[in-house]
């Protein structure tokens, strides 16, 4: 990378991406969580006036962001706002039946963990929203004042791994039949007196799984990847890549799969035997990258 990225959000992994993956500069790529745009601007410059590159987002804010840190590329660029759950379904509409790479990075932005009206965060009070996309109509606060006991054990323990998810919601239960859960600190605030474990510096916050099982279940996030895993080889080049950029086991176990799975049929070359990570000084110039693991595959 021999100059900054014109984005102030940092994107994880840029250089084992850029030392694999390398596009013609008539290629045609799409990122389908475009973010503020960082990997697609290292990658858009690969491409020429004759490149295409399509962005998608959830989240209008990251619309507006990519738009400006893509704006000096010199290929065509279009961004529109959609669930990478949908990118075959994009590409047609935009005319594009096949392309070069697809690349999703499945974290999301400090922008948006620090945004007050997202409900992503328990450093500080907010909504118990969690939605990335607005449009959406359930929200953290509508699953956790309404699920059953055993829906809400079941959720944590799924999308949370947390092993003491029914201990987790039937103290959820007992303190929404006194008051509804609002904040993200109220109830941050109750996981950790379930648990008998204050926030300690340093330490994972008890109310991190529990969290992370919430965001998962209103954004659809494991549903919209497997979609985009099933529908990649229709929508990929011959010699083509895919690179998929997961932040934790549950997403980076689907990605593995249905890689190995797409090999043995004798669609993918996998590129990476196992899942690259960062380095440690790229951790200390950006600690979101800790989690942050790459799996690439390549069509045949």
């Amino acid at each position: 990378m021999d100059e900054p990225l014109p984005v102030g959000h940092v994107p994880v992994l840029t250089e084992p991406l850029l030392d694999i993956i390398q596009l013609p500069t008539d290629g045609k790529m799409v990122d389908a969580t475009v973010g503020h745009g960082g990997h697609s601007w290292l990658f858009g410059r690969m491409l020429g006036p004759e490149g295409y590159l399509l962005g998608l987002d959830v989240d209008q804010n990251s619309i507006q962001r990519a738009q400006q840190t893509l704006s000096d590329l010199a290929c065509r660029v279009k961004l529109v706002r959609e669930n990478f759950a949908g990118t075959s379904e994009v590409l047609s509409q935009q005319g594009l039946e096949k392309v070069d790479l697809i690349l999703a990075d499945l974290g999301f932005c400090s922008g948006q963990l620090e945004d007050p009206d997202r409900g992503l965060s328990f450093q500080k009070a907010m909504p118990l929203d969690m939605r990335l996309d607005d449009r959406l109509r359930t929200t953290a606060a509508d699953l956790v004042n309404t699920l059953s006991q055993t829906e809400l054990a079941d959720l944590i323990y799924e999308y949370g791994q947390d092993r003491a998810s029914r201990k987790i919601a039937r103290f959820i239960v007992q303190e929404r039949s006194q008051k509804k859960l609002e904040t993200t600190t109220e109830l941050a605030a109750l996981i950790s007196r379930a648990l008998r474990q204050p926030p300690r510096p340093g330490r994972i916050h008890p109310a991190t799984r529990t969290f992370q099982a919430l965001r998962i279940a209103v954004n659809r996030e494991l549903d919209s990847l497997d979609r985009l895993l099933a529908d990649a080889p229709d929508i990929l080049n011959p010699g083509g890549f895919i690179a998929i950029i997961s932040f934790h086991s549950l997403e980076d176990g689907r990605v593995k799969w249905n890689f190995r799975q797409n090999k043995a049929d004798g669609i993918y070359n996998i590129l990476t035997k196992k899942p690259i990570v960062a380095t440690r000084e790229e951790i200390a110039r950006n600690p979101r990258a800790r989690s942050a693991k790459l799996r690439v595959a390549k069509r045949r």
